[in-house]
């Protein structure tokens, strides 16, 4: 009985120091997760402001009506911050909110093909998964003097989202896109490989005029 006794006291002091280690795992988890969100946050916010900056000699009601839209999107990004986990239709909105803000810079020699589903399942996605990419591909994709290209497409399939995004290199950006848009693109893999762990597929390929990313996640 003694021994008994000893056997179960030490299984009960094994099991609350598992509990204790796997509540410490998912505690760093939870705050790396929100610090990689974090970031997205403020870099979001100055590159779309730079955007605005290069309406206002151009057309000032085209840049108020930039900021009312900005402030669409911040509202959306920060309304339940703490929450990781948006609605894919939700994010979808958002995505499109900013497209339609980006519009308003571009010029007749861009192209835009954007498939994005008007409806989805009741799918939950990691908060602001794809604003990163969007953001370079009209950061990086847009020649004022050439023509130029931006495809943007998501299709929810049976068992996984596909998400692609491609743009035209005009040869000024060519070789600095890696350089600049790191923190974006470092931040992503990062979040990938703290959420879907051996569910997700994330291709990048570069070419001299050409710039495309490929991901696929599990839900």
């Amino acid at each position: 009985m003694i021994f008994l006794s000893l056997g179960l006291r030490l299984l009960e002091r094994q099991s609350k120091i598992e509990k204790i280690q796997e509540e410490a795992e998912k505690a760093k988890l939870n705050a790396e997760l929100a610090f990689l969100k974090n970031q997205i946050s403020p870099h979001f916010f100055f590159n779309t402001l730079n955007n605005i900056y290069s309406l206002i000699d151009r057309s000032t009601e085209d840049s108020k009506n930039a900021v009312i839209k900005l402030s669409r999107l911040m509202r959306y990004i920060l309304s339940e911050s703490g929450q990781e986990n948006r609605l894919l239709c939700d994010e979808i909105d958002f995505m499109n909110n900013y497209i339609d803000l980006m519009r308003m810079r571009i010029g007749s020699k861009t192209r835009l093909d954007i498939n994005l589903p008007d409806e989805c399942k009741d799918l939950y996605i990691p908060h602001l998964l794809f604003i990163s990419l969007i953001e370079n591909a009209f950061k990086y994709g847009i020649s004022v003097q050439d023509e130029s290209f931006i495809n943007i497409s998501l299709y929810c399939e049976k068992n996984n989202i596909r998400f692609r995004c491609e743009n035209s290199l005009p040869e000024i950006n060519n070789g600095t896109i890696f350089e600049s848009s790191g923190i974006g693109l470092e931040n992503l893999k990062k979040r990938l490989s703290l959420l879907y762990p051996g569910r997700h597929e994330l291709t990048i390929n570069k070419t001299r005029n050409k710039f495309e990313v490929n991901l696929i996640i599990q839900p």
